[in-house]
């Protein structure tokens, strides 16, 4: 049969229309100080500081900060060991998130980044003064380096995280290209940014995998000074940190010397800040908040007692289920256990009703779902009608909730009749399999001896259901073994959300990640609709469709029944003694204590008022 002439005329010049018009977006390619993910950065080319820094801010001075638990490594990038804290302090990356923006990346490392209007590449091109701590330049192949040993060898996230670049090329000495492919994913360039780049003269012949106490090379503001394994690290202000001036660092890192002390526990890390052994913290306990923070140096005014209001997104905190265990595959079994735990009950007799139940994995944003699905939400769900729960459509997802008096009979017998349609029944005041003769037994792992109290009062809710839980307190580096290795059947998590969610949400949620060791798919949630709206989410081309993709992507989540949602609170609580100085402006997205600076005046009369109490 002889081809149609006409149609393969049309079909060539439809052709070539195509290629001019590939040809057009690829010549339409931008060279950049920044990438923002929708619209334009807010900061020109022309800045000189971020606004909610102080270019004037003192440097020098010395704050001591507490936290738990212990350490035995200095690489944060492997799943094995425990990092220290605030060692993130030795990296630079490639480009620096604003933090009055939802998602912005500013050039670090990176002087230009040139992208086509497509978004199939990206190129960063290095600033030919970065230099890392031994005075080596950084250079592309660094980069190159850097990412594939993080792809290769380090946690699973940045496999995940980066999962749709093709290639890495180094085009020269101060130039490298990530190809990304046809794949929509607008983030991908922003996010490939976020690389810390590691020095390869460093690196390369050294076992990567292996945590240890040698101390690395990095390219950031400090330097480790000194250390005490598993009980404090200090780090100093490194005077000839080549990027210093850099409009993205102006007015931040003033301190001179940051040391982190560890302690067994939150009770006694307070006790220690309230006897002037370190100098700042956040609290996270609302008992300790209203009633723990008084006494002398408080009425006098050498510590301050403060809450900051944020516009945060606070994602998820939670009890979540590992849906790996054959106890917690069915769904109706993890609805009932939520009917035991009364929020109300606790907020008010616990927490001092400072806090807020949270219903969304996106809590306090706009991206978090509410009501009844919109039009554009519907559309995007419709196609999986027949493979989720009517509810998803239906209703508005809300947590099971009480009047506060502790009498939950009503959630108890709704519990008890999804219990009995999953297959389980009474015998003897013990809830056992009707099958097997099972007992309805779980552990609940902790490494924060607070949260007991917390337990306690579920645990005996679910004793009213006939099930026994188990209450483990374990070491933090137990924890994070166990957590890493998914060996636990219940667990208190925090799911951070950003406020532009994208590629780590496979991490997160998707099926790849449910079988991998060290992802935060806790749950071990396999559900492919999950994973098409998760890419939904990725592929969003703006901000509207991403908070509609979001917001589809959220009620699914909550009626999979994988978590327990718990509480958050849209404030920074916090006490520090009075020693410091911030801007005027604080960060929409952040508390920006990097932003702070030492106040000489009043470190003087600090000091003064620790003289007098020592004598």
């Amino acid at each position: 049969m002889k081809p149609n002439r006409v149609l393969t005329t049309w079909t060539i010049v439809i052709l070539s229309l195509i290629a001019i018009d590939q040809g057009r977006c690829q010549d339409k390619i931008t060279v950049s100080h920044a990438l923002a993910m929708a619209g334009n950065p807010k900061y020109d080319q022309q800045f000189t500081h971020f606004e909610y820094a102080n270019p004037n801010a003192p440097k020098g001075g010395n704050v001591k900060l507490g936290t738990i638990g212990t350490f035995d490594s200095f690489n944060p990038f492997i799943i094995r060991g425990v990092p220290a804290a605030g060692i993130s302090f030795l990296y630079d990356t490639l480009t620096v998130q604003s933090l009055d923006e939802p998602f912005t990346q500013y050039g670090l490392l990176a002087s230009k980044i040139e992208m086509p209007a497509d978004r199939s590449w990206v190129v960063y091109r290095l600033d030919s003064k970065a230099k890392f701590h031994d005075g080596k330049p950084v250079t592309a192949a660094d980069v190159a380096f850097s990412f594939k040993l993080l792809m290769e060898q380090g946690d699973p996230l940045y496999s995940k995280y980066w999962a749709d670049v093709e290639k890495v090329e180094i085009l020269d000495e101060h130039r490298v290209k990530f190809h990304l492919g046809t794949r929509s994913n607008p983030e991908l360039a922003l996010i490939i940014g976020q690389l810390t780049v590691l020095p390869k003269h460093y690196w390369q012949g050294r076992d990567f995998s292996k945590p240890d106490l040698e101390i690395p090379i990095g390219s950031g503001p400090y330097k480790i000074l000194e250390f005490k394994p598993g009980r404090s690290i200090t780090y100093q202000r490194d005077d000839t940190y080549w990027a210093k001036d850099h409009p993205v660092n102006t007015g931040r890192y003033n301190f001179g010397t940051i040391t982190y002390d560890y302690y067994r526990d939150p009770t006694v890390s307070l006790h220690a800040f309230k006897a002037g052994e370190y100098d700042f913290r956040q609290e996270n306990v609302s008992r300790a908040w209203a009633t723990a923070y008084s006494g002398p140096p408080f009425e006098a005014g050498f510590i301050i007692k403060e809450e900051i209001d944020n516009d945060v997104n606070q994602g998820m905190q939670c009890f979540v289920f590992n849906t790996r265990r054959p106890l917690f595959r069915d769904g109706k079994v993890r609805e009932a256990l939520a009917y035991a735990f009364d929020f109300e009950w606790t907020n008010k007799n616990l927490f001092f009703g400072q806090y807020t139940r949270s219903q969304s994995f996106f809590s306090n944003s706009e991206l978090a779902a509410s009501g009844l699905p919109t039009p554009r939400e519907l559309e995007i769900l419709e196609p999986y009608r027949d493979r989720l729960p009517r509810e998803v459509f239906e209703k508005a997802y809300q947590a099971p909730t009480s009047d506060g008096s502790g009498n939950i009979r009503a959630n108890i017998r709704i519990a008890l009749r999804l219990l009995q349609q999953a297959g389980w029944e009474i015998k003897g005041k013990k809830l056992v399999n009707q099958k097997t003769g099972e007992l309805f037994r779980f552990e609940l792992l902790l490494y924060d001896s607070t949260f007991e109290r917390v337990a306690l009062p579920f645990k005996k809710n679910l004793s009213r259901l006939g099930i026994e839980l188990d209450l483990r307190v374990v070491d933090t580096a137990q924890y994070i073994n166990r957590r890493r290795d998914f060996d636990f059947d219940m667990m208190i998590a925090t799911f951070g959300q950003s406020e532009s969610p994208g590629n780590e949400q496979r991490e997160y949620w998707g099926s790849s990640a449910a079988d991998i060791p060290g992802t935060r798919n806790f749950a071990g949630l396999k559900n492919p609709v999950v994973d098409e709206i998760i890419e939904r989410v990725i592929s969003a081309p703006n901000r509207e469709e991403l908070v509609h993709a979001t917001r589809a992507l959220d009620r699914v989540l909550l009626w999979q029944h994988i978590v327990i949602p718990q509480w958050h609170i849209a404030k920074y609580r916090v006490a520090y003694w009075n020693k410091f100085a911030r801007p005027q402006i604080i960060p929409r997205y952040s508390l920006g204590f990097d932003t702070w600076w030492i106040d000489a005046g009043k470190n003087a009369r600090l000091l003064d008022y620790r003289k007098k109490l020592n004598n």
